[in-house]
């Protein structure tokens, strides 16, 4: 979503990095075409005036004239203003009540309210270990009701049976009973929405809030509505207590602008974003590794979150122990390639590397998006397990037999073997350089008992030893510019 913004941005400091000395005419000059470049993202004007306000009376004083490296600590400056713009610190589920705790869900029809309810269940249950009811009060919408319990049996949370014509204060009302009778920690109740903001829909939250008395009260908006999605936000502000706000497919094309001035149009803190259809797309907002993310420093924190959700420890020491030696077969290849894809694929990984902005763009170019992941484990499990131990068995007959086992060429097939020799040789470097520990150590992360050690590498850094050079292109990593589509 941020993507056009971090590349402009990128462009912009690019140039600032350039000069040895900063002075105010310098600083000035960037700092229009940074208010340029979030108007262009549907940031709210008065929100981008006054942020560039911000940034330049910080700017043009003794911390960046006096500093060593000028650049790099305007950079420093946006990164903070702009976590401060996002709201300074992530806002947490406020559920410390007297169970049940009621979070109320609110917002217009179409924002993707129901799914978002039963993402949070889910998560509620699965990573605080809450039990979870979830009650439907749309009577409005067709099957909205049935919507909501059938995802109750996808995430395994529980829903309030569905009695036929009754309004939803009754509804609140039996759900919170049935809660309190049931020994439930947290109760969502997912209400009804409109095309548009109008007065019963705001009658209606304003009842239901006094029935159900909800610690939390989140607006759903989607992300892609732009300035609209603040305007609806600005709109149940006034007339409902909310307690923070949710948006919706963050995953998609839209500029960005609002999830900028959600904040400080709102003064309510963004508390979870969505970024998929999938029931597990659902990411707690962070405003200081969104900032990282628009200024292209990437945000390993959740990439090493994501990593450890979907890794098994077990299997990922098994590889380890391989790599350790030197070795890597196609049943390895394959592990990766699955845990790329379960990670959000190519793309959503090298959003989250610092540096990588313009990789993950040579990426796309190279046609290395998530529908080659999937053509790549097609050739892989076309071969027989003798075949996965020991590529070298692959000679001309064998490699059609696969080709049209996985609905691929032979050039595929190639293309991913010359990626598995690759990846293998760099395998086997790793080793000669110590092994993991080995390497950690050199990009810094080697601190010993007491953790990371220099802490991570500068990006320009990580581009070299992708083999991009100074300022350069980075490299994909070996063998994935082989394989297009």
């Amino acid at each position: 979503m941020f993507e056009s913004l971090s590349d402009r941005l990128g462009g912009v400091f690019e140039k600032l990095r350039g000069r040895g000395a900063l002075g105010e005419a310098d600083v000035r000059t960037a700092m229009r075409e940074v208010r340029v470049a979030l108007l262009e993202a549907d940031v709210a004007l008065p929100v981008a005036k006054d942020f560039i306000a911000r940034v330049t009376e910080r700017a043009i004083g003794a911390e960046v004239t006096k500093s060593v490296t000028p650049g790099q600590q305007v950079v420093k400056i946006v990164s903070d203003e702009l976590t401060t713009m996002l709201g300074g610190e992530q806002a947490d589920l406020e559920l410390a009540v007297t169970p049940p705790a009621v979070i109320m869900m609110v917002g217009l029809q179409g924002s993707g309210k129901t799914t978002t309810t039963a993402k949070i269940a889910r998560r509620l249950k699965e990573k605080e270990r809450k039990k979870v009811m979830m009650a439907s009060l749309d009577v409005n919408r067709p099957a909205a009701q049935e919507q909501l319990r059938v995802l109750g049996e996808q995430v395994d949370v529980a829903t309030l049976p569905i009695i036929e014509g009754q309004q939803p204060v009754d509804i609140a009302k039996r759900a919170l009973q049935a809660a309190k009778l049931q020994g439930f920690d947290v109760l969502m109740l997912d209400t009804a929405g409109r095309l548009h903001v109008d007065q019963p829909l705001m009658s209606e939250m304003q009842a239901i809030g006094e029935i159900a008395a909800p610690a939390e009260t989140l607006l759903v908006v989607d992300a892609l509505t732009g300035q609209d999605a603040v305007n609806v936000a600005s709109s149940f502000t006034e007339q409902v207590p909310l307690t923070g706000v949710v948006l919706t497919r963050m995953d998609g094309d839209a500029r960005g602008g609002a999830a900028l001035s959600m904040r400080a149009v709102t003064g309510r803190p963004i508390k979870f974003i969505g970024t998929g259809e999938k029931i597990d797309a659902l990411e707690a907002f962070d405003p200081e590794r969104v900032s990282g993310r628009i200024l292209g420093m990437g945000d390993v924190v959740s990439l090493v979150e994501k990593a450890a959700e979907v890794v098994e420890a077990e299997e990922a020491e098994k590889i380890a122990k391989k790599f350790a030696k030197g070795q890597f077969d196609m049943n390895d290849l394959k592990q990766q390639l699955l845990q790329m894809q379960k990670m959000g694929g190519m793309g959503a990984l090298m959003g989250m590397m610092p540096g990588m902005g313009k990789m993950k763009a040579q990426a796309e170019a190279a046609g290395a998006d998530d529908s080659m992941l999937s053509r790549m484990i097609a050739i892989v499990n076309s071969m027989t397990p003798k075949e996965r131990d020991k590529p070298q068995l692959l000679n001309a007959k064998r490699k059609i037999r696969i080709a049209n086992g996985s609905g691929t060429t032979v050039q595929d097939v190639n293309k991913l073997l010359k990626m598995h020799k690759e990846m293998s040789t760099a395998m086997k470097k790793i080793k000669k350089m110590g092994g993991i520990k080995g390497m950690m150590k050199m990009l810094g992360m080697g601190g010993g008992a007491g953790g990371m050690g220099g802490g991570m590498p500068d990006p320009a850094e990580l581009q070299n030893m992708m083999g991009g050079g100074p300022g350069g292109t980075p490299q994909l990593p070996p063998g994935f510019d082989k394989f297009r589509k």
